[in-house]
């Protein structure tokens, strides 16, 4: 049996990867400071602030 989709939950943006992450359970009572989508992407958000004039749009 398939595991249900859940398309109703909130969704943000991580800075770092610019990818889309999902509302989690764990953060349910901090939802409104959850920046990063992963401990790899807050751990490296200093990192991607100082390369951030060498990505070209």
């Amino acid at each position: 049996m398939l595991a249900h989709k859940k398309p109703h939950l909130p969704t943000k943006t991580c800075p770092v990867c610019e990818r889309p992450f999902a509302w989690r359970k764990k953060w349910a009572k901090d939802w409104e400071q959850v920046i990063y989508c992963s401990e790899r992407c807050r751990k490296n958000k200093n990192k991607h602030e100082d390369q951030s004039y060498l990505v070209w749009k």
